[in-house]
């Protein structure tokens, strides 16, 4: 036999003093203040048929509604749905479960909520909307929603990282420049052997002391290698006789000099100008942090 709603509300406990009890809170307070939403619910669970008077009692529509909620947010599996709906005194209120009732089995979760349907979600959707344009809370103009996390190229960053790659970067673009225009000479010293290995020590460091070593260390190689890319765009410029690949590769080091120039400011305030009163070193403000005489880079 299928209810829409307990004909008699079972003993509950209150909802709990905590963040998500009152986020369920409140999202019982608007499914309250939408009734349509249940009888959509309703209509899918009994598939158009008479309601029948006899037979054991199941799941009500508000308790799948409700229960379909708790699963989706918490991103439980059937089992997992069943455990904590039983064992949470909040989701017990939530879902309309009293405290001596025993709950409600995986394979009974299961199949109540696959019983809704997309459209019946998407209708709730729109009367969810509809209520928050009214009280002007959201306008419903985007839509924002979860996805699933995967794997990718892109590392995080770091700004030992971003060093790294800045260096990687340009020394690429300087030696693609200059095997294309060989007879420009333009200014270029790998050091990207150098960097990794900076990088490398960075993430194994074993002491602050050394790890800020090695980060000045890197700030210096990234200065050098963006250097060479300054001089080179001067070079590329002022050539006489400029293609449009030969411009380019001067944008091209112009954007990600700006880039670097970006990463070492933000790496020299996070790790070297803490240090700059005990490490008795002068920086130039506004300029770039020439350490070449403190540190030798191999």
């Amino acid at each position: 036999m299928r209810e829409k709603h307990e004909k008699q509300i079972p003993l509950m406990t209150k909802i709990v003093n905590h963040p998500h009890g009152k986020e369920l809170e409140e999202i019982s307070r608007i499914l309250d203040c939408n009734p349509s939403i249940v009888d959509l619910v309703y209509q899918d669970l009994t598939k158009g048929g008479e309601k029948k008077v006899v037979g054991a009692k199941g799941m009500t529509a508000e308790q799948v509604l409700r229960a379909a909620i708790v699963k989706q947010m918490n991103e439980f599996s059937y089992e997992e749905l069943a455990f904590h709906i039983v064992d949470s005194s909040c989701y017990r209120w939530f879902c309309r479960i009293g405290v001596t009732d025993k709950g409600f089995k995986s394979s009974a979760l299961c199949s109540n909520i696959k019983s809704l349907s997309w459209e019946t979600w998407q209708s709730i959707n729109s009367v969810i909307t509809n209520y928050a344009k009214e009280r002007k809370i959201e306008k419903g103009r985007q839509t924002r929603m979860d996805c699933t996390v995967v794997d990718s190229n892109i590392h995080d960053p770091k700004d030992s990282l971003l060093l790294w790659d800045s260096v990687r970067v340009i020394t690429r673009i300087l030696k693609q420049a200059a095997e294309t225009y060989d007879h420009i000479r333009l200014p270029l010293k790998d050091h990207t052997r150098v960097a990794k290995r900076r990088l490398l020590g960075i993430e194994n460091a074993k002491t602050s002391k050394q790890r800020n070593r090695l980060y000045k260390e890197l700030l210096i190689i990234s200065d050098k290698t963006v250097g060479y890319a300054t001089r080179a765009i001067d070079i590329l410029d002022q050539s006489t006789m400029m293609d449009l690949a030969q411009i380019g590769f001067s944008e091209q080091l112009k954007h990600y000099c700006d880039l670097a120039k970006q990463v070492r400011e933000q790496t020299y305030r996070r790790v070297v100008l803490d240090l700059r009163d005990r490490a008795g070193i002068k920086f130039a403000v506004g300029g770039g942090v020439d350490l070449t005489h403190v540190f030798k880079v191999r």
